[in-house]
């Protein structure tokens, strides 16, 4: 019997005067009391109860160590009361990671939302195109853009992300349409990345998937800066629905090529595969879910 096991017994007993009261409320055997008494007597080196065949009662040092143990074990009784609490409450703070374009876009009004129905938490909302380790940064929920590889994390799907290849109509006017993805060579192309030189993208065609070199006069690390460019006719980007979407149905973007789309991917809620899913976290999952799929408004907007 551990320590706080062996202090609630020695609390039954004092309460009820005996050790077979005190075993018959803990569902434990007499001896079985009174062996836990006796390891405290003996941790303690001190004497708890007077014992006579009538009734137990505690000695000086029993009693002042009866009202510790009472603070003790309310304490604790306390304390798992609240953390079971968090558990089934959304209370508390809920720490997300969301990438900078998404976030921005899509998650910030989201959350805005869902804090109107859920006013007791607080929220910290952390933008990065980083990938970070969430367990070792205290990330509660990580929202991530990927065709995800094994992970210790549990991953929740919240909607397709699917990929537009897209070019401004001044563009096409000036460079003309590219009917073909070997025709991509000839064009000027807007690229995820960090290097001009040796840009490839992957498309499909014929049901599998291509490799395509492509001349890429631009790379940025962020999608929107690309987008800006592809709006103003610098070239042809491949770029997430979610963000060209508006482009596409106010007509400042055309869709070519539309017949090899790039693999489709997802956007995920990342989070630590704990035993007992904090209540904040799974009904922010369940929010985005409810609200995202199965048809994102995006490309509701990159097919009108």
């Amino acid at each position: 019997m551990d320590k706080l096991e062996a202090m609630n017994a020695f609390v039954k007993v004092v309460a009820h005067g005996s050790y077979a009261e005190a075993g018959r409320v803990l569902g434990l055997t007499r001896s079985a009391v009174s062996k836990a008494v006796m390891e405290l007597e003996h941790l303690l080196g001190a004497r708890l109860l007077d014992r006579s065949t009538r009734r137990v009662s505690p000695t000086e040092a029993g009693l002042a160590y009866y009202e510790s143990c009472l603070d003790v074990l309310a304490r604790v009784e306390e304390t798992e009361r609240q953390v079971s609490r968090l558990h089934d409450e959304p209370r508390g703070v809920l720490k997300v990671n969301a990438p900078m374009s998404f976030g921005a876009l899509y998650l910030g009004p989201a959350v805005a939302d869902f804090m109107a129905q859920y006013p007791e938490l607080r929220i910290e909302l952390a933008l990065t195109d980083r990938f970070i380790d969430p367990i070792e940064e205290g990330v509660d929920v990580t929202i991530r853009i990927a065709r995800l590889a094994d992970s210790s994390l549990i991953a929740r799907k919240l909607a397709p992300s699917r990929m537009a290849i897209v070019a401004a109509p001044s563009y096409l006017a000036v460079h003309g349409v590219p009917e073909s993805p070997k025709d991509l060579a000839r064009h000027r192309c807007l690229n995820y990345g960090s290097t001009t030189t040796l840009q490839r993208w992957q498309l499909s065609s014929g049901g599998e998937t291509i490799s395509l070199e492509i001349n890429s006069v631009m790379c940025s690390n962020n999608g929107d800066v690309l987008r800006a460019a592809a709006v103003c006719g610098q070239g042809v980007a491949l770029l997430p629905t979610f963000l060209v979407g508006p482009d596409i149905a106010a007509g400042r973007l055309k869709v070519v090529l539309a017949d090899h789309p790039a693999p489709e991917s997802g956007i995920y809620a990342l989070y630590a595969a704990n035993r007992f899913l904090a209540a904040k976290v799974r009904v922010f999952i369940d929010f985005l879910v409810t609200r995202l799929l199965p048809s994102p408004q995006w490309d509701a907007l990159a097919q009108a």
